[in-house]
């Protein structure tokens, strides 16, 4: 029996404030299996930015359960989930995250950094993906010094060099002309292709349309769960 990537399991989000008590998540069911391809759309508010938030690590569930391959994490602690996300997951972000201060080897290299990688097997391992993001060029190069279609390529690079087990992108192409947004999705098709499992966050129905499942979210809630076209291959 496959594995899932992503399970979630009676998954509960709540924030406080003083007296006042916000549910972002409401009891939602989710399960994405290696290689998968799926797209989380849904009005602002609706939920699905807390989603990504949880599968990313970077915050707790109030109640239910996340397995991230088969590995319960709903009780790590910050920095146990610190070190999963260092280690398991890649992000691709629509305003990039790259260190101003740090040239595109250097950005590709940081997530190897927390992991004790020595020097030359970080730049080995940085250059190739570099070379395969066509930055070849541009090594040396400081962010500013990039287009925009370029920084995402860095980070993109960045996300796969920890050869995650899940990458999670939040508009990615959103800062981007539509030319430059299509060659970065088509990057990430070809990762889909190569058997990366990826989550997307998107308002774009035609770039919903490139993924193999579409999650819509409402109030919290998931209201449809479908496959593109097609029943689960």
């Amino acid at each position: 029996m496959t594995v899932p990537i992503v399970e979630l399991r009676n998954a509960v989000k709540e924030y406080a404030s003083g007296a006042l008590r916000v549910t972002a998540l409401r009891g939602i069911d989710l399960r994405i299996d290696p290689g998968e391809y799926a797209v989380v759309m849904g009005a602002s508010g609706s939920g699905k930015s807390t989603l990504l938030n949880l599968l990313g690590c970077l915050d707790h569930l109030s109640a239910g359960d996340y397995l991230l391959g088969g590995e319960n994490i709903s009780r790590f602690s910050d920095d146990q989930l610190s070190d999963i996300r260092s280690r398991r997951i890649g992000f691709i972000f629509q305003s990039y995250n790259l260190i101003p201060q740090l040239n595109v080897l250097e950005n590709i290299e940081v997530p190897l950094f927390y992991q004790g990688v020595s020097e030359k097997a970080a730049a080995e391992r940085a250059v190739v993906l570099a070379e395969r993001m066509g930055l070849a060029d541009r090594l040396r190069h400081k962010p500013m010094e990039l287009s925009g279609g370029q920084q995402q390529r860095v980070a993109i690079a960045r996300s796969l060099v920890c050869d995650p087990i899940l990458m999670l992108a939040d508009e990615p192409t959103g800062n981007l002309d539509s030319r430059t947004g299509h060659e970065i999705l088509e990057l990430i098709d070809e990762l889909h292709a190569e058997g990366k499992t990826i989550v997307m966050v998107t308002h774009d129905d035609a770039i919903a349309h490139r993924a193999q499942r579409v999650v819509r979210f409402l109030d919290g809630e998931i209201v449809s769960n479908d496959w593109n076209g097609a029943e689960k291959p």
